[in-house]
């Protein structure tokens, strides 16, 4: 490798913008929330913030610190830590492939519903007529306009993993677009991904904040964010509670994926990671609570116009048709005026809005984000307005975090002696195609299905596994008084009792902890669920996986996990075969003489 030659970010903020864009993703909106939810609202955060700082944070800038040394990709990096360890680093390209192939069709969904938010009346908004003109579609009186937009508009749902159909062509055309603008942001390597991260990585903020303002506006939002910041202390006695507070961290700071030391191979040698490692993993998790927020908002928004609704109806002779949850606040006034003296019997109940029920039925992942979200803003006034801002929001914040992925599995290529003849352009042409071809099973009627498979499987239970060789290869074997001196020469000092205790001490264990906990869960679960959708219920039924699917998933969980022991026992054939082969030489030229 020519350190001299390897492509450099232009300055460190680039770095830094860099990595909050690939950090603060999808699941900074829509599954810290309902972990909140979950664990009892302000109650979560304190084993959160703990696992921040004796799990997330000592991890990220163990991955920077080492990325920024060898100035290499994943494969590279453990490679030359150890020959055998490389399979490490493999393992991390494995699994960021599978999540760049199925993690584009979020993205081409936020694109589906963008193009659909120009439209005078917003098509989640209300059941389209059936083909009779007779009434609403079945289907969608059963469910809800925003499921039915979802799982019939969008995804042309099938009834179960195992019946499938033709590309849904609208998602097709929205997984092309959205591939072909993750190649133009990473066409030139880190100098075109450099310019994109301004953009993408301080435009969700934006958003975030004229969300939080109009949320705090809205009718019952108070009770919501309330709800947010009132622990339940006792669910600290949960074990699961815990648990979801260090994966949670673990994941939303992209640990593993081999992103982070890419990131970081592009680095100035004297870069201080130390620093730009603690800002990431703050502004990360500050970012996690500032969106919940708003999600508690638009909760309590939402649960109190329901009540409204609801009360109005049973306390006043009006046909129910008549209110809607579009209309209910103006009734409010109306009525209020009308009858002052009834109206203030229900006075005290349209304040409270008890927000149990709502959040008992609360979401997370794509129903959150495309089913709860959507069905509030059709509430809200300009309607058009919020949704374009919306999921423009989520479509950068899942740009954002492509630009990762996709160079956790172009970096270590480049590494290698036959991709490093190939130009930015080709290479990144190569990956990008590759993915978006096999990304479009995604967009099929089964796709959901597989999406959350993958989702599940495929780039989660396995990076508990990577970072934690990782951690002992960098600790234990490359060595802490190596990695000392190294952080001395690269920050101009070495680290302090902080990060040498939980580097080799508390991060791992804690790991192992998670790790564990995994397995158990995995044993115990039983044979592996997911939700399939039933049009004649209008609701989605838990349901059994098949036994492909059930081989499957052995598969997605094998294949990156098996890299360390393949690859340690290819290095070794290799070398017993050389040593044979010198052996022969030795004898041969003995002979000779």
């Amino acid at each position: 490798m020519e350190k001299d030659s390897r492509p450099k970010w232009d300055n460190p903020t680039q770095f830094l913008l860099a990595c909050v864009s690939y950090a603060i993703g999808l699941g900074n909106v829509w599954r810290f929330p309902y972990l909140c939810q979950m664990h009892g609202g302000g109650g979560f955060l304190i084993p959160y913030l703990l696992m921040l700082f004796l799990e997330g944070l000592p991890l990220f800038c163990l991955e920077l610190g080492i990325g920024q040394k060898m100035r290499q990709g994943s494969v590279g990096t453990f490679s030359s830590i150890n020959p055998y360890l490389g399979g490490v680093g493999l393992a991390s390209v494995m699994t960021s492939l599978y999540l760049c192939l199925y993690y584009n069709i979020i993205n081409a969904w936020s694109f589906w519903y963008l193009f659909n938010s120009f439209q005078s009346v917003l098509p989640w908004a209300e059941c389209p007529i059936n083909t009779n003109r007779t009434g609403p579609v079945e289907e969608c009186e059963r469910s809800s306009p925003t499921q039915y937009f979802f799982f019939r508009e969008t995804l042309d749902i099938s009834s179960s993993i195992e019946v499938n159909g033709g590309v849904h062509t609208g998602q097709a055309l929205c997984l092309l677009l959205a591939w072909v603008i993750t190649y133009l942001f990473v066409v030139k390597g880190v100098k075109s991904t450099g310019k994109v991260v301004y953009f993408t990585a301080t435009f969700p903020y934006f958003v975030l904040v004229i969300y939080l303002i109009r949320g705090v506006t809205l009718h019952g939002a108070a009770n919501g964010i309330k709800y947010m910041f009132t622990p339940k202390l006792e669910q600290l006695a949960n074990p699961t509670t815990w648990i979801n507070a260090a994966t949670q961290i673990f994941f939303s700071l992209g640990l593993g994926f081999g992103s982070l030391i890419a990131f970081a191979s592009y680095n100035e040698y004297n870069n201080n990671f130390e620093r730009q490692a603690i800002a990431v993993s703050l502004i990360n998790s500050g970012t996690s609570i500032f969106a919940s927020i708003v999600t508690f908002a638009i909760y309590g928004f939402k649960r109190c116009v329901c009540v409204t609704r609801l009360l109005l109806l049973n306390t006043f002779d009006i046909a129910e048709d008549n209110i809607t949850l579009d209309t209910a606040l103006d009734w409010v006034r109306e009525l209020n005026m009308t009858y002052p003296e009834k109206f203030a019997e229900i006075a005290d109940q349209l304040q409270t809005c008890d927000l149990e029920k709502e959040l008992d039925t609360a979401v997370e992942g794509t129903g959150l984000a495309f089913i709860v979200y959507s069905e509030a803003i059709t509430n809200m006034p300009l309607s058009q307005l919020w949704s374009v801002l919306y999921f423009f929001m989520l479509l950068m914040l899942g740009m954002g975090s492509m630009l990762g992925n996709i160079t956790g599995v172009i970096t270590p290529l480049r590494d290698f002696k036959f991709f490093s003849k190939m130009s930015n352009e080709l290479l990144n042409g190569i990956v990008c195609l590759f993915c978006f071809l096999l990304g479009l099973g995604f967009s099929t009627p089964s796709g959901n299905y597989w999406f959350t498979m993958f989702n599940d499987y495929g780039a989660s239970f396995s990076l508990l596994f990577i970072v934690f060789f990782e951690s002992i290869a960098i600790v234990y074997i490359y060595g802490m008084k190596r990695f000392e001196k190294d952080m001395e020469d690269m920050v101009g000092h070495r680290p302090n009792w902080y990060w040498k205790i939980m580097w080799k001490v508390v991060s791992p264990l804690l790991l192992l902890v998670v790790i564990t906990f995994y397995i158990v869960g995995y044993i115990q679960g039983g044979t592996p669920t997911y939700h399939a959708w039933k049009k004649e219920l209008g609701k989605t039924v838990v349901t059994e996986y098949p036994i492909f699917g059930q081989a499957f998933i052995g598969l997605l969980l094998a294949s990156s996990i098996s890299c360390l022991p393949i690859m340690a026992l290819y290095v070794f054939c290799r070398k017993r075969r050389h040593g044979r082969r010198d052996k022969r030489q030795q004898t041969v030229m003995s002979v000779s003489m």
